[in-house]
């Protein structure tokens, strides 16, 4: 079983840095392997998952180079394979150029992303971490004569590296401390250190998950291939900040202000990323958005000690936000824009990918009977039994996300206006049709999206909770189930009755991401150069 998680994480890299430095005539070849790759991928992910195995080798001095497919990494190292399976055969029909070096960036993406999922020492993770960011930095700026695109991945890449620094940090800190260098260990180590242990990841988790004040990378990381938006918003990347929150929980709860100032951050990006998705015009940069408002969700459980629910958050917003990215790739394809208003009546003219869509939506709006109606309400259960205003502000955070969701709707399906055809091919040529790769992904991310609430209702539930360790979380009632989703649906109907657009829209300051790269630039960048 050990063999198999050496190369669970072994096969897509070595299939991965293959692809990238193969010769140009082998190009016709990148997406068949890759898409073998992940394949072998997934049957590997579920086959560890089952049977849980660990395994360490020494690697530095004092720490050892350790895997382990255990608690909330027995849910997210499958459904990591999967959405990367899914969005590479999206990727075969989508991406022409350098494919590849395309592929083989994408799939050591994905192998960074499965060894962060899986290491138990803070130098394991800090060699998945490292790679996982310069892998993000290659494909954001992956095609490299546009000067923005590269611009953008440049930004993330700063961004996130300033913010990873707390990792080193933390990794000194456990040394001082005397707890060694395991992630198990950590709460044992000696006080100040372990505050200063806390606050490195909390730092490095923060960054990697888009949450305040490090939010608005994730709207630079649009500039990259739609494939890489749907996979860096999905299961890799940013989701991987919330899991490290979640996975050092007890770390946490063992100092004395962790764990209340890291729910409170989910929680107030939830809210104030939500008004920012509720302000934008061009769909993916919404999306993006809505990214950070979702992982702080996760950020939150993590804060309250709800890692079961944080969990299904994580699994059910990888399947809804993939399939919610690929579509607007698909779209951006056909037509050649992701604005808005250009999209108008979309959902009507390719009925099926707009029914899709559709599900998609309103998952992410906590509609019931769709997959973040259940998972988020196991999440606000945790906060309500910590404090009733954090249960408050995640209410307020949950009908953010209902509206934002219903304005993708009302695009889709309101009439398209007689000029809408005036706003295409404004950033490439479209097609006017949607490939059959490009579809194909959608329909099993659509089930997943429709079927994932079980993870938050019984009897599920309560064997997630048995899976992750903690048996004691507080679940949702009946009561609390049934008020978040007539809360849902009340938004969602305001949304529909109403004009298209919404009043936020008016606000620069929202539709500009708060102004957090203008004072990252100007505050911080400019005079350390």
């Amino acid at each position: 079983m050990t063999a198999l998680l050496w190369a669970l994480v072994l096969l897509p890299a070595v299939s991965g840095a293959v692809l990238a430095g193969a010769p140009s005539r082998w190009a016709r070849f990148a997406a068949p392997v890759s898409i073998a790759a992940a394949a072998a991928t997934v049957v590997l992910s579920l086959v560890v998952a089952a049977g849980r195995p660990a395994v360490a080798v020494p690697f530095v001095a004092g720490s050892a180079f350790g895997l382990s497919v255990d608690g909330p990494s027995v849910l997210l190292v499958p459904t990591a394979a999967v959405v990367t399976l899914l969005v590479l055969v999206f990727a075969a029909g989508d991406v022409r150029t350098a494919p590849g070096r395309f592929h083989g960036l994408m799939l050591l993406f994905s192998a960074a992303a499965l060894v962060t999922a899986t290491a138990t020492t803070l130098p394991t993770l800090l060699f998945a971490w490292e790679v996982m960011g310069a892998a993000s930095y290659a494909l954001i700026g992956f095609w490299w004569r546009s000067e923005r695109r590269v611009t953008s991945g440049l930004i993330a890449f700063l961004t996130t590296r300033a913010a990873d620094l707390g990792l080193y940090v933390a990794a000194a800190a456990a040394l001082a401390g005397g707890s060694g260098l395991a992630l198990r260990d950590l709460p044992d180590a000696a006080s100040p250190w372990r505050d200063v242990v806390a606050a490195g990841i909390v730092v490095a988790a923060l960054g990697k998950a888009a949450q305040l004040p490090f939010s608005f990378w994730l709207s630079r990381a649009m500039d990259g291939p739609s494939p890489v938006s749907a996979l860096l918003h999905s299961a890799a990347m940013v989701a991987m900040g919330g899991y490290l929150l979640l996975r050092v929980a007890p770390l946490l709860a063992a100092t004395s202000w962790a764990a209340t100032t890291v729910a409170w951050i989910g929680a107030v990006t939830a809210v104030l990323l939500g008004a920012v998705a509720l302000a934008q015009s061009d769909l993916k940069q919404l999306l993006a958005a809505s990214t950070s408002a979702q992982l702080g969700f996760v950020v939150l459980a993590a804060g309250v000690g709800a890692v079961a629910g944080g969990t299904a958050q994580l699994v059910a917003h990888a399947a809804t936000k993939a399939l919610l990215f690929l579509v607007a790739g698909a779209w951006l394809s056909a037509l050649g824009t992701k604005r808005l208003a250009a999209l108008r009546g979309v959902g009507r003219r390719w009925p099926a990918t707009g029914v899709l869509a559709a599900v998609g939506a309103l998952s992410l709006a906590g509609v019931p009977p769709l997959a973040l109606w259940a998972t988020k309400d196991s999440v606000l259960a945790g906060a309500l039994h910590e404090s009733v205003a954090l249960y408050v502000v995640g209410l307020a955070a949950s009908a953010l996300s209902a509206a934002y969701a219903a304005k993708i709707l009302v695009v889709l399906w309101r009439r398209t206006p007689a000029d809408a055809e005036a706003g295409y091919d404004e950033e490439e040529r479209g097609t006017r049709r949607i490939g059959t790769l490009l579809r194909i992904p959608l329909v099993p991310l659509a089930v997943a999206a429709a079927t994932l609430s079980v993870l938050g209702l019984p009897p599920l539930a309560g064997r997630l909770r048995e899976l992750v360790g903690a048996p004691g979380e507080p679940v949702a009632t009946g009561w609390e189930l049934a008020g978040s989703a007539v809360l849902a649906i009340a938004v969602v109907l305001l949304m529909w009755a109403g004009r298209p657009g919404t009043p936020l829209e008016r606000f620069a300051a929202l539709r500009g991401w708060l102004g957090l790269e203008r004072f990252a630039v100007g505050g911080v960048g400019r005079p350390v150069l």
